[in-house]
């Protein structure tokens, strides 16, 4: 029997057909985490998962303004193709698009018949087999945030917050949110199955919160994905713009991207809970911490991916730029919730909302992992107020430092992926290359009047 016959096949074609849906979008993430796409009518499904769909190679390689980056295997060797298979087990109709469902695309190497060396998705897996030979199921639960921009013509960048209101940190409703965004968009993704839970304004006007639910860590990072694509699609249909930029203004806030960070054990415990350790956290917790610490200069380059994302740094941000843990404290870098048994986890507070939700969450447990392997002890848990350089190390302040940290890194770049790890520094780097080619209005209002 072929793909094409195959009973599930035919099933999956059917309850499509008699849901009223024609359409099926194969959805994968790029190595910045953006939604690559091709729609699918449901009579060529069977095709599409027997034989894959192609897309060139280099679409991993392709930077926001639509360049290639010669990283080896694109350019070089003849932009050769990748094979992408609908995952029909994620199927879910689009609730504000009538006939079409959404599902992820399985990424594979013709020439190997196994996962691409830039698959984010696969990246994760390979960290999580890593995990399980330790012992551990990693579970995860993420937090977003993001800007909601209306159209203003005229102004320079031709868009402004939506609405510009002040001091409305933790509300809901229509005095933070007139237009019911928050409201219409949860409903919405909660539809899509996307496991929110509860959203709210945030501190900057124009800034909101939505929270998924915690489950095993790569369908965190499926849900995280296709949660950012669709906040962002979301807004275009109604002609605004959703950024998940790290900070888009200057006089505003960044935009995090937290992880709540637990695993269990063989036997389904919370393996980071004990009431005899320091702190109720057992050895594997504290190890894992330590790890975190450790190898956080090297995880900064995948949880602050972009040029921008080092402007969200600094004193008084609630922002992370030091290198500290604390129990309950929101001025560290890594914090400890007080719920202890089945709650014991950790929160990394280091990424940002840019950040793509695979590669976040690999390097973060790639990083929890060598410590536990390490076996080493945290240094105390910070104590008050934090950002304060005379009690802990400093961040790299810029993504060349962040890159120059990750290649650094040799246990965490070997856990990661040589291939993946010279693929990710080199579309990195030329990032770097193109901003600091490029002339910033702040650069000709500070000097093209008087000098």
């Amino acid at each position: 029997m072929s793909a094409h016959d195959s009973p599930d096949i035919r099933r999956h074609v059917e309850r499509l057909t008699a849901d009223g849906i024609d359409v099926v979008r194969v959805i994968y993430p790029d190595l910045i985490g953006t939604d690559r796409a091709r729609d699918v009518l449901v009579d060529h499904l069977p095709s599409a998962c027997a034989h894959g769909l192609a897309f060139c190679r280099a679409v991993y390689h392709t930077t926001p303004q639509g360049d290639v980056v010669p990283v080896a295997g694109g350019l070089d060797a003849g932009l050769p193709d990748v094979c992408v298979r609908p995952d029909l087990s994620t199927l879910s109709a689009l609730p504000w698009e009538p006939g079409v469902a959404t599902c992820l695309g399985e990424v594979t190497d013709p020439a190997t018949s196994g996962p691409a060396a830039e698959s984010p998705r696969d990246l994760l897996r390979a960290v999580l087999d890593r995990c399980a030979a330790q012992g551990l199921r990693p579970v995860v639960g993420p937090e977003l945030e993001y800007f909601l921009l209306e159209p203003a013509p005229g102004t320079p960048a031709g868009w402004r917050r939506a609405p510009e209101v002040t001091g409305a940190v933790y509300t809901a409703g229509l005095r933070a949110d007139p237009g019911n965004h928050l409201l219409r968009t949860l409903r919405l993704l909660r539809d899509l199955g996307l496991g929110v839970i509860t959203g709210n304004h945030e501190f900057d006007g124009g800034q909101y919160e939505i929270n998924l639910t915690h489950s095993e860590a790569l369908d965190a990072a499926d849900r995280a994905f296709r949660f950012k694509a669709a906040v962002k699609e979301l807004a275009r249909k109604e002609g605004n713009l959703a950024t998940f930029m790290a900070k888009p203004f200057g006089d505003a806030g960044g935009s995090g991207f937290h992880l709540h960070l637990s695993c269990q054990d063989e036997e389904g415990d919370n393996a980071f809970d004990d009431p005899a350790g320091a702190h109720g956290l057992s050895a594997a917790a504290r190890h894992a911490v330590a790890g975190i610490l450790a190898h956080a200069p090297a995880l900064a380059a995948l949880a602050n991916p972009t040029v921008n994302s080092y402007k969200r740094f600094g004193p008084d941000t609630l922002a992370p730029w030091l290198i500290d843990w604390g129990l309950d404290n929101r001025s560290a870098m890594v914090r400890v919730p007080p719920e202890r048994g089945s709650g014991a986890r950790l929160e990394l507070r280091l990424g940002d909302a840019s950040a793509n939700p695979y590669l976040l969450i690999a390097g973060t447990l790639a990083a929890a992992l060598l410590g536990i392997q390490a076996g080493e002890e945290p240094p105390v848990p910070l104590e008050g107020y934090g950002y304060d350089t005379a009690r802990s190390a400093v961040l790299p302040m810029d993504l060349t430092a962040a890159l120059d940290a990750l290649e650094a890194d040799t246990a965490l770049a070997e856990l990661l992926g040589k291939d993946f790890t010279t693929s990710y520094l080199t579309y990195k780097r030329n990032e770097v290359e193109r901003f600091q080619r490029h002339v910033t209005d702040w650069e000709f209002t500070e000097y093209a009047y008087h000098l």
